[in-house]
């Protein structure tokens, strides 16, 4: 270390403020163990003295040899190596470090920076790159990033293992099912979650397409950090692009400090983007270059920060329709679709209704009824009367169903047909015998995707006309932000202009 004001050049994530990270306890800082590698004394032992002062758990070594032994019998936390060792590379020691225990956090210190070696240590999961010589400050700062680090990782394995504690198999619970198609789509799921694939879940609303998505991040490498999921329908662009990205104090209004995003929180873990064809297209190509490089700015923000991210994405349309109606953009589709899972629809899954139907009553039974009452059960005409029906919402539609049961029965008594609170399905008129005939004459998803497209494009006339071409009123009256409401006027090429001037004359 020294008194150069050379800034350190960040591998990991851009260093958030010193009074942030730094309010760490004693206890805390005891708990880091962290290993100093380097040949040059006056630094290694310089390096020591200021982390043993601030009350870390420090081992030091200058041989490489010597480095390697220790990182395979023992775990740090944070390992400080230099890159250019004599005898072993610093690559070297690198690669069995992270081969020894994954999660520990390793900075490469250089004084010799060089593009290459730069892009080679992150390429082996370097978290940080530190040149020489650098200031107590700097180190610091990576010390107090690195506590934060560690400590969230350690919060994550704890609710992993409480959540493990609490549910048992886990698994038994979310994927309940024995039918052909389920069973494939689980089993995938358990083949891809072992890599670091990006996985597209596509299926109908209600299908499970989260709980997949949960069943893929906790049987993967990146267990025990985070699964972030983000619903890209339920935000504006502005407000999802704020979310995903973060910002900085001062970025707009409201902005009083600096915030991180949903990409920087999932850093090390899995980020589930559900309703992903519900993005903008310029949200699309900012996702697309964290795809490609790895690289986050938050709104408002002058720096890039490097993340590393496993992204499962799902929808509940037909991907490569949404691509072919540009719904969806190409380069992105390929990079998030690596490997595609379908679920099917529970009316195809018709022999794992009972499974699920009894699962969902023991579950909220034994939620709701404080004491231990019998359980109610099922008649073989209710399990009969709940395989015959559609389930257009799907398991979480049958879930809802036999929630309400769960409230109403009695203990220890036959649940009938007639116990079974089933709602009216709305009948929706398809414009006469022509036009039914020519809906059946498409696909599925073309028919439901044109009808929804029809409705929205004379809803959106309608709206826009009664409210005069007022943007606000109009979104008020639908209850929707402007944004979304702009969005869907762009999405069906609609202009308020032209749908005012046209009510003016009729």
């Amino acid at each position: 270390m020294s008194g150069a004001s050379d800034v350190p050049r960040s591998l990991g994530l851009s260093a958030p403020g010193l009074a942030d990270t730094l309010r760490h306890g004693a206890a805390a800082k005891s708990s880091i163990h962290v290993l100093v590698v380097d040949d040059d004394r006056t630094l290694r032992e310089g390096c020591v003295s200021f982390l043993q002062a601030e009350g870390y758990n420090v081992t030091m070594t200058g041989s490489g040899d010597e480095a390697l032994e220790r990182v395979k019998r023992r775990r740090f936390d944070l390992i400080l190596l230099d890159l250019y060792m004599s005898q072993v590379s610093g690559l070297e020691i690198l690669r069995a470090a992270l081969e020894a225990n994954r999660d520990t956090l390793v900075t490469v210190m250089t004084g010799n920076p060089s593009v290459e070696s730069s892009l080679e240590a992150r390429r082996l999961g370097a978290w940080d790159y530190l040149l020489k010589p650098f200031t107590p400050t700097h180190l610091e700062v990576l010390l107090g990033r690195a506590m934060h680090t560690v400590l969230a990782g350690r919060d994550a394995q704890g609710q992993t293992a409480r959540a493990t504690r609490e549910s048992g198999n886990s698994e038994l619970v979310t994927c309940i099912g024995v039918s052909r198609g389920f069973r494939l789509a689980v089993e995938l799921a358990r083949k891809v979650a072992a890599t670091d694939a990006s996985v597209m879940i596509s299926g109908e609303s209600g299908t499970g397409k989260e709980v997949l998505a949960q069943v893929i991040h906790r049987h993967s490498p990146r267990a025990a950090k985070r699964m972030v999921a983000v619903n890209c329908a339920a935000l504006p662009e502005n407000l999802l692009e704020s979310e995903m990205f973060g910002h900085r104090k001062g970025a707009f209004t409201g902005a009083d400090r600096d915030k991180p995003g949903l990409l920087e929180v999932a850093n090390g873990g899995t980020l589930f983007l559900d309703e992903l064809t519900e993005m903008s297209a310029r949200f699309q190509a900012k996702l697309l270059r964290v795809l490609q490089d790895g690289v986050v700015r938050r709104v408002g923000g002058e720096t890039d920060a490097q993340v590393d991210v496993r992204f499962v994405s799902a929808t509940n349309r037909d991907p490569q329709e949404a691509v072919s109606k540009g719904v969806l953009r190409e380069d992105l589709f390929y990079r998030l679709r690596v490997v595609l899972i379908k679920l099917p629809p529970l009316r195809e899954r018709v022999e794992d209704i009972p499974l699920l139907a009894n699962h969902f009553l023991s579950h909220y039974w034994n939620r709701y009824r404080r004491t231990r009452e019998p359980a109610p059960k099922f008649t073989s005409a209710s399990l009969d009367l709940l395989r015959s029906k559609q389930w257009r919402g799907n398991v979480r539609e049958l879930q809802n169903v036999i929630e309400h049961l769960a409230v109403l029965a009695e203990p220890d008594q036959p649940i009938r047909p007639d116990d079974i609170p089933f709602y009216e399905e709305p009948v929706t008129a398809l414009g006469g015998d022509a036009a039914t005939s020519a809906l059946m004459d498409e696909g599925y998803y073309s028919a439901r995707d044109r009808l929804v497209a029809d409705f929205e494009r004379s809803y959106l006339s309608r709206l826009v006309g009664r409210a005069g071409g007022n943007m606000s009123k109009a979104a008020r009256l639908a209850s929707i932000d402007r944004t979304t409401l702009y969005r869907l006027m762009e999405r069906h090429s609609l202009h308020r202009n032209e749908i005012a001037e046209r009510d003016s004359e009729i």
